[in-house]
C-alpha cells in the first residue's frame, strides 16, 4: 500500500511529522512507500490537495478544518473532510526579552506584538486570544510580521513580544540563542478560560529545557493539530494509517518530539466515543473508528 501525505514547507513541523510516519511505517509497515507533498501554505494547501485527491492524507491545524469543511474564507468551496487522527498539541506562547518587566499575557496592552502576518493561522489565534482576555485592537499595537521577522524585530528591539509556536521550532531555538529570552504566563484561571472557549484548544506545556534560558514547565495553551483524509478515502487506508498513530505513538515520539503527549490526544474517546476527537463539526473518518476500535480506545 502506498500512500501521500500532504505537509508544510520543507523543515517545517508537519514535515518533520510526516517524515517520522514514514520512518515508521516504512519500518514497521502497513505501508510499502510514503510519499511527502510539501506546500507552502500548510492547512489551507494540504486541504485543497485532499479535495484534488492528489494526497491521501494531509496535516492540519484544528482551527482550519471547520472553515474547509463549511467553504469558509479562504476556502471557496465546501471540502467533505474527516478527521483520521490526532497529531499533536503544538503550545502557542508569548515571549519577551527577559529585561522586559512583562510577567504575563495580561500585561501586554499598549506594547508591540508581532502575531504573524495578516492572512495567516498565527494572526487568527492572536485574534481569538485577545478576544477571550478581553484585549482589544486599541490595546496593543498588533505587528504582522512572519516567525523570523518577528523574531529579529524582538531582538532589535523594535516589537515587546512575540505570538510563537510550537516547540521545538528553529527560529525560537534561534531566537533563545541571540538574546535572553522569557515565556509570559498566564494569571490564575485565564489560561482555564481560554481553553473552554475555544474548542480546538488543548492543555499544552513549555518544556523546560525547549530552549536556552527556559528552566521550568510553563502551561499555556496548546493549539490541536490533525491528520485528516477526505471522506471519500478507503476504510483500510485510513484505518491502517489511524491504527499506526494509536498504537504506535510512543514510537512516533522517539523518532520526533512534536509527537510527545499523542497518546493522551486519544483519551477523549474513552470519556465521549467518537465524538471526542469531533473538531467543529468535522467527525471521524469511519475507518479511523474501526481502527480505535480495534486499538481498545472505543467499545
Amino acid at each position: 500500500m502506498d500512500i501521500r501525505i500532504g505537509t508544510s514547507e520543507i523543515g517545517g513541523t508537519f514535515h518533520s511529522q510526516a517524515e517520522a510516519i514514514g520512518t515508521l511505517a516504512r519500518r514497521e509497515g502497513p505501508f510499502a512507500s510514503v510519499a511527502l507533498a510539501a506546500t507552502e501554505t500548510a492547512s489551507i494547501g494540504n486541504a485543497l490537495l485532499l479535495d484534488e485527491g492528489r494526497v491521501d492524507f494531509g496535516f492540519l491545524a484544528a482551527n482550519w478544518i471547520g472553515l474547509a469543511a463549511r467553504g469558509e474564507a479562504p476556502f471557496d468551496r465546501p471540502i467533505d473532510l474527516r478527521i483520521a487522527a490526532p497529531a499533536n498539541s503544538g503550545p502557542l506562547f508569548f515571549v519577551v526579552r527577559a529585561e522586559s518587566g512583562l510577567r504575563n499575557v495580561d500585561e501586554i496592552g499598549g506594547r508591540r506584538v508581532s502575531v504573524g502576518p495578516a492572512v495567516s493561522g498565527m494572526a487568527r489565534h492572536a485574534a481569538g486570544i485577545f478576544a477571550v482576555l478581553g484585549i482589544g485592537p486599541a490595546d496593543c499595537e498588533r505587528v504582522h510580521l512572519d516567525f523570523a521577522d518577528g523574531a529579529d524585530a524582538l531582538v532589535r528591539g523594535e516589537i515587546d513580544v512575540q505570538l510563537q509556536c510550537p516547540v521545538p521550532n528553529a527560529v525560537m531555538t534561534r531566537l533563545a540563542e541571540r538574546a535572553d529570552i522569557r515565556v509570559l504566563d498566564y494569571t490564575p484561571g485565564r489560561l482555564e478560560q481560554l481553553i473552554a472557549a475555544v474548542p480546538f484548544y488543548r492543555p499544552a506545556i513549555v518544556r523546560a529545557g525547549a530552549f536556552r534560558g527556559h528552566d521550568r514547565d510553563s502551561a499555556q495553551p496548546g493549539v490541536l493539530n490533525l491528520v485528516a483524509a477526505h471522506r471519500r478515502a478507503p476504510d483500510g487506508t485510513v484505518a491502517a494509517l489511524a491504527g499506526l498513530m494509536a498504537r504506535r505513538h510512543r514510537e512516533l515520539a522517539a523518532l520526533n518530539p512534536l509527537f510527545d503527549g499523542l497518546g493522551a490526544l486519544f483519551a477523549p474517546l474513552r470519556r465521549r466515543g467518537p465524538e471526542g476527537l469531533e473538531i467543529d463539526g468535522v467527525p471521524l473518518h469511519p475507518g479511523a473508528i474501526d481502527a480505535f476500535r480495534r486499538c481498545g480506545l472505543l467499545p
